[in-house]
């Protein structure tokens, strides 16, 4: 009887050289390829359609393991499936397993490289890794992200929810947004039990019931003239960004991001651009005149209005601040000095809610309201930044009064 499987031998396996087919018999076949490669094939038919697949090279896979391979198949044709997609499920299910397998932290970090440019600085992405590394990491950073479910999200935000609640609140968000991110990679599937809304405000109190916000510590109003008038006795750049800060109602990044380029002394105007604003919308400022005589008495270094020891980099943060410790004034805050404009437009000038709002550059809460009102209402703020400047350059006497003889600049 002619013999129909294990036609070749391991000799006959490694002395062909010709380009073609070499039946075993059922289907397995010894391929060489042009270049002499050796490789086998399984062939078989399935409804109607030839196909064959690939069981690895001669190398790799020796003529015993490649009819290993090929009983499988043939006894996959026997159950009515396709060798080749089943293999195909396999890998496939194999991949998902291993894509599982990461673990929340390289989920995190990832999250946070493929986000770092659409943040406004490197403060930003630091302080998410600075608070996923002291609250998370050490709870469910070596974890599997598909594993995370609430027992070890609650696990993470229990301890710190009452003692530190705006550091829980923010870190409860950030693990939402990166279980998020992961379960649209693929590496998790299922509800975020990191979500608030209709999941963990039953299981922990809400944080406005917990602790109240802490606002940036701000001086009086009252005070503000007599606070001016210390601040023009500190020297350097630091002290002059301060007190731009103050007469324009700014944040202190937009202070000390400022350019020359953004300023026009001719129109008393500073126009921030877009991306430099909290909002992500261009806001102009109009320039008092104490601004302007401010700034005209600059010197000129380079780009930056408030340029900082290095040259090309800007003010810190810190150099505001320390402003401040050496007025002996450390109970205060630079972005605190917004309230204090804030205070004063709300009890000391009839100045509309909205101007006032427009000055700090603030969204309207209102969407309807803001679709309609679509300028900046400069002409008006043009008014109240000077009155404010009056405010702050007016001699310190006439400003410490009590509220209720203050008065209503119009």
């Amino acid at each position: 009887m002619a013999r129909t499987i294990k036609k070749l031998t391991p000799l006959m396996v490694s002395k062909a050289s010709q380009p073609g087919l070499y039946g075993d018999g059922a289907g397995l076949y010894l391929q060489v390829g042009p270049t002499g490669a050796k490789s086998w094939l399984f062939r078989f038919m399935l409804n109607g359609k030839s196909r064959a697949m690939g069981l690895g090279p001669v190398h790799t896979i020796n003529i015993a393991e490649a009819r290993g391979r090929a009983v499988e198949c043939r006894k996959l044709l026997l159950e009515g499936q396709d060798p080749i997609n089943a293999r195909n499920a396999t890998n496939l299910a194999k991949r998902l397993q291993d894509a599982q397998a990461m673990t929340f932290k390289q989920c995190a970090e990832q999250f946070i490289e493929t986000h770092r440019a659409g943040w406004r600085n490197a403060k930003h992405a630091a302080q998410w890794e600075n608070t996923l590394r002291d609250y998370a990491y050490p709870t469910i950073g070596d974890l599997p992200v598909a594993a995370i479910d609430t027992r070890l999200v609650m696990k993470c935000l229990s301890e710190i929810w009452t003692r530190k609640t705006e550091t829980a609140k923010r870190l409860r968000g950030r693990i939402e947004s990166i279980l998020d991110w992961a379960t649209t990679s693929n590496y998790r599937q299922g509800d975020n039990p990191a979500r608030w809304r209709g999941h963990l405000e039953n299981l922990l109190a809400a944080p406005s019931k917990v602790a109240k916000v802490a606002h940036h510590p701000a001086l009086p109003y009252a005070e503000i003239s007599a606070f001016m008038t210390d601040l023009r006795q500190q020297k350097g750049t630091g002290a002059r960004a301060v007190e731009f800060a103050i007469l324009t109602a700014a944040r202190s990044g937009e202070v000390r991001g400022a350019t020359w380029g953004e300023i026009d002394l001719v129109q008393a105007l500073w126009e921030i651009p877009a991306q430099r604003m909290k909002a992500e919308k261009e806001h102009r400022v109009p320039l008092s005149s104490a601004a302007i005589d401010l700034l005209s008495k600059l010197p000129r270094l380079g780009e930056l209005v408030f340029p900082g020891a290095r040259e090309g980099a800007p003010l810190s943060d810190m150099s505001l601040t320390a402003v401040l410790r050496r007025m002996k004034r450390s109970a205060i805050t630079v972005h605190g000095f917004r309230s204090t404009f804030r205070d004063w437009c709300a009890e000391s000038t009839n100045f509309p809610r909205e101007v006032c709002e427009h000055a700090l550059a603030h969204r309207l809460p209102d969407k309807v309201e803001a679709a309609y009102r679509r300028g900046d209402l400069i002409e008006k703020r043009t008014l109240l930044m000077q009155a404010w400047s009056d405010f702050c350059t007016t001699v310190p006497d006439m400003a410490a009064v009590t509220p209720g003889e203050e008065p209503v600049v119009v």
